[in-house]
């Protein structure tokens, strides 16, 4: 062999391995960019339905600057929730329309310490066709209204917050036959929009999302507990760090505006 010159095989060697280790490079460079697209995290939220409209906008807005979270939400009556959360459905926020059920999960150690916190409060509202004549709530007891619809009370916040309303003005034994039973606060304005239910006791919130309804009187505070709506992440959380980002973010000023416009009011820290 003659000084300077390189055996074939030694050349095509070089050559071989200069090839991989661009193809790594593109490898590499392809990955740096696609991976942390595909990097999601999705959080479950289970939600009082009377949270639908303003959550959702909620999690739209939070997205803008948390482009890597996906939400899953379940909504519906907040005792049932609770008693799903308690099954072992999986949840990683939950929100409810009424402390009690909170509570309950609370105490079953159910929800990560130091992560509940209280949102926003409601009012509770009579409300009835546009076309009723219907003008308090005394003249539910007339023979012109035959069925009201209100959430269940085995389950449903709103439902808890009727009874006690009615109860307080002296009304509860003499409507009781005309009751209907909601599986939820929406329900409820459906069966009035629908004319399903001549009257209905349903959040302030959610009768402003209807243009079919009206507002007849709105319930005395002091007529049923406080309506406050809790928030706090569920123990087992499979995205614990996000969703305690998030409930974090709930009590932003973003988040609060957002709350506001759709009727409900801060709770006081």
């Amino acid at each position: 062999m003659k000084r300077g010159h390189m055996p074939r095989a030694n050349v095509k060697n070089t050559t071989l391995s200069g090839i991989c280790r661009h193809i790594l490079g593109v490898v590499l460079s392809v990955l740096v960019c696609v991976v942390p697209s595909l990097a999601q995290t999705t959080l479950t939220i289970s939600a009082a339905a009377s949270l639908k409209d303003a959550l959702t906008e909620v999690e739209a807005g939070y997205k803008q600057t948390n482009a890597g979270v996906e939400f899953v939400n379940n909504f519906g009556s907040s005792g049932t929730l609770a008693t799903q959360i308690d099954q072992g459905a999986p949840a990683d926020v939950f929100l409810s329309a009424a402390e009690k059920p909170m509570n309950d999960l609370d105490a079953k150690e159910l929800i990560i310490a130091g992560t509940r916190r209280n949102l926003l409060r409601n009012t509770l509202v009579l409300i009835a066709p546009l076309d009723s004549s219907l003008r308090d709530f005394q003249g539910l007891a007339d023979g012109s209204i035959r069925l009201i619809a209100v959430g269940d009370p085995a389950g449903v916040p709103a439902g808890q917050y009727g009874q006690q309303t009615l109860s307080a003005l002296h009304l509860l034994d003499k409507i009781k036959s005309k009751l209907v039973l909601a599986k939820d606060v929406r329900q409820v304005l459906t069966y009035v929009e629908t004319g399903n239910a001549d009257a209905g006791l349903v959040y302030a919130t959610d009768a402003r999302a209807s243009n079919k309804v009206r507002i007849v009187a709105a319930a005395p505070e002091l007529a049923h507990d406080a309506i406050v709506y809790p928030a706090a992440v569920v123990k087992g959380s499979r995205a614990e760090l996000a969703a305690r980002k998030f409930v974090n973010y709930l009590g932003s000023h973003a988040a609060q505006a957002v709350f506001v416009k759709y009727g409900f009011t801060i709770a006081a820290k």
